[in-house]
């Protein structure tokens, strides 16, 4: 497969461009006609009472000021009542009966119409999985994806240091690099490359490389990210298969010398679970976890006859190579909320216990919407699910006024799956995260970041949020057996930024501090005038808000530390300003790179190494700031910029660059960066640059860093033929 630009990635670039961000009006953030539920309290509901106007956009930098918000409502965190049931289904056949009114009116207006010229095609990937139905065969062909606590990285949980920049300590994410002893491991465009560090500066070498399809195979699939689990030495990769609808699950085994051995592959049926944002999996101890959604209705579309048939489908899962398909969800782990009929997608958490000598699994289905946002914690696995319409609404030509008011209010919900393996817990909020930043667990309660309108971090859907801003405070102890309503008690109305409808929301904890923003998200970065150029953060503790101005949007807000640092472009230059937040946010230094724009979009790009407790190192890719944010899809970065910070000011160190050296690495699938290809990596004392199948490591000495030596780790690859 050529590394020429992809035709599908490029229309979605075009798309979000076009949209220039947020305003879309969806519920459920990709294909849903209507207006998201209120997120706070009655007086948020009009949007007025948060709607700070600030200084005009673009204007000059200027001081601190602390905003006037209303404090939430008095009272308990939950409605009283007690509530609904949470239901376990308990049966297939009561599954099936989930299913059966919505696929009867689908197959009603199908046959009304002949043949189906109405199917979605959401201008960010498709709602709607073409999932294998009951006794089809897989699918002959697929297509490609459609449409594009604290910094936690310095301890890896396996006790050596991680590479990664994860959300929660102790919480390992699917990525595209991880360190395993003196070993790099990396993932990219099918295969599986080690390379060994070395004991000296410049030792660096590749070692090996594996496809990660199983031996003889020649299907199409996406691998996106990788874990490793140090104690045993397992490496898994989760890819998405087109071609079988179905997750994949690849099990490797490095060995001491770096080589690597493919062990199992497994397929396990579902929709993609691709996001933006997001990250699939997570590894928490000898746990391993990972989301993946699966539409109840699944979907075919014969291209000779122009026709759709319908059918039910659950999740199930198989060795590769052949045989059944078995449930992987027992009826006892399915739940829904009551007496909801309409909603159609089972959002499965799977969990694994990688200690074990045989590789196992458990899987619980929660019955929701379309809409969804995934956040693992140290003890729990939460899923913020919004509604979007029922699916059979795709199909029908005759909804009258009353059944589209009761669909638009139809709520959201809030599920807690224990890591445990106890029974989940649920509620019913208002509003929509915008990924999985907006969570934060304490030891007693649960903060959620949500606006007005967006439908979770499905695809694309993180870069299209818009509406009033809230804070939701839950309590813990709020879970329980039923499931209550969230009372307005636990909803405070924040102040929102006024270039709704053209920046992506970006926004992270750190310590008690709450930071939000609006910048450039996929696209290009907006006029001034389209701006706004604040940071807001909230004092999630006392309650206080404060805003900050700024010359540049807000495309990244990472830790540091105690304090933070703001990344963002004014569309000619790349700014860093690092935010103070002791009593109060304080503005503190700046570096401002011309002609520069983010190479990585992901929060993996980036990495602060703390050097002491005022003082240490960041890398951040970069490239050209004429590029759109999407180029990290089909082009590499120039480099990774490194900053040293002491006392939060920045003086640059220099770059790391890549050669630019044009290589044929024989790629015959997943053949796009999803996840980019660039980071800067820090690891045991040594500093490198990822950039591409290249690894340059370099030395910081007198104030600069310097290159060393580089090395490509397709050389592992065996000569071709």
């Amino acid at each position: 497969m050529s590394t020429s630009k992809h035709p599908i990635t490029l229309a979605v670039a075009a798309f979000l461009i076009s949209c220039g961000g947020p305003g879309t009006g969806n519920t459920s953030g990709i294909s849903t006609p209507g207006p998201r539920p209120p997120t706070t309290a009655d007086d948020v509901q009009s949007g007025a009472a948060t709607e700070d106007t600030g200084p005009a956009p673009g204007a000059a930098p200027a001081s601190v000021v602390e905003l006037d918000t209303a404090a939430p409502a008095s009272g308990p965190a939950v409605e009283p009542g007690d509530g609904v049931g949470l239901v376990a289904l308990g049966s297939e056949a009561a599954v099936r009966s989930q299913a059966a009114p919505s696929l009867s009116k689908i197959r009603r207006a199908l046959a009304r119409q002949g043949r189906n010229r109405r199917m979605r095609r959401a201008a960010v990937g498709s709602s709607v999985g073409l999932g294998s139905m009951d006794s089809a065969a897989d699918a002959p062909s697929a297509p490609a994806r459609e449409a594009p606590e604290q910094n936690a990285a310095a301890a890896a949980p396996n006790g050596d240091e991680s590479v990664t920049n994860t959300q929660v300590a102790g919480v390992d994410e699917g990525g595209i690099v991880k360190a395993w002893r003196d070993y790099l491991v990396i993932l990219r465009r099918g295969r599986l490359f080690t390379a060994r560090l070395g004991d000296q500066p410049g030792a660096a070498a590749p070692v090996a490389a594996i496809d990660v399809r199983p031996p003889g195979s020649r299907h199409d699939s996406w691998y996106d990210e990788m874990l490793i689990h140090a104690p045993s030495g397992k490496v898994i990769v989760i890819g998405f298969s087109y071609q079988h609808e179905a997750t994949e699950i690849g099990l490797f085994q490095i060995a001491p010398d770096g080589s690597l051995t493919h062990r199992q592959t497994h397929l396990l049926r579902s929709n993609d679970y691709y996001s933006s944002r997001n990250y699939a999996s997570r590894l928490v101890g000898d746990t391993l976890v990972f989301y993946m959604p699966h539409y109840l209705i699944a979907q075919r579309y014969n291209e000779r006859t122009d026709d759709v048939s319908v059918g039910f489908s659950l999740p199930a899962t198989r060795p590769f190579g052949g045989g059944a398909w078995h449930p992987i969800v027992e009826s006892s782990e399915v739940y829904r909320i009551g007496h909801d009929r309409d909603s159609m997608t089972l959002h499965t958490v799977v969990t694994c216990d990688l200690s074990a000598p045989r590789f196992a699994c458990r899987a619980r289905g929660i019955l929701g919407g379309d809409g969804r946002t995934f956040y693992v914690s140290q003890d729990a696995i939460y899923v913020w699910v919004t509604p979007g319409w029922p699916m059979w609404t795709d199909y029908v030509d005759d909804i009258d006024e009353e059944l589209q008011a009761r669909l638009e209010r139809r709520p959201s919900y809030l599920y807690r799956l224990p890591l445990d393996g106890s029974r989940p817990s649920a509620l019913v909020v208002r509003g929509a995260p915008i990924d999985q930043f907006s969570f934060h667990e304490t030891s007693d309660a649960l903060r959620v970041l949500v606006q007005a309108e967006g439908g979770g971090d499905a695809m694309w859907a993180p870069e299209l949020t818009s509406g009033a801003v809230g804070l939701v405070t839950v309590p813990l102890s709020a879970f329980g057996r039923n499931v209550r309503t969230l009372a307005n008690a636990a909803y405070r109305s924040l102040p929102s930024p006024t270039a709704q409808g053209r920046g992506a929301m970006q926004n992270r904890y750190v310590g008690s501090y709450l930071l939000y923003g609006t910048g450039t998200s996929w696209g290009y970065a907006q006029p001034a005038q389209e701006r706004d150029d604040r940071v807001f953060v909230h004092q999630y503790v006392d309650g206080r808000s404060f805003s900050v101005q700024l010359s540049h949007g807000v495309d990244r807000i990472e830790a540091m530390g105690d304090d933070a640092v703001l990344v963002g472009t004014d569309g000619q230059a790349l700014h860093f300003r690092a935010i103070e937040l002791g009593q109060s946010p304080r503005p503190a230094g700046e570096y401002v790179r011309a002609g520069a724009s983010q190479g990585e979009l992901r929060s993996h790009g980036f990495f602060y190494k703390p050097l002491t407790d005022d003082e240490g190192v960041l890398g951040l890719p970069t490239r050209s700031a004429a590029e759109p944010g999407m180029a990290h899809l089909v082009n590499g970065s120039a480099e990774i910029l490194y900053l040293s910070v002491r006392r939060l000011d920045f003086t640059p160190l220099g770059v790391l660059e890549a050669s630019g050296a044009t290589q044929d690495d024989r790629c015959e699938v997943s053949c796009v960066d999803w996840y980019g290809n660039a980071r800067p990596l820090f690891y045991r004392g040594r500093v490198f640059a990822l950039l591409g199948y290249e690894l340059v490591e370099g030395r910081i000495d007198a104030g600069a860093i310097h290159e060393v030596a580089r090395t490509s780790f397709l050389g592992a690859l065996p000569p071709e033929g």
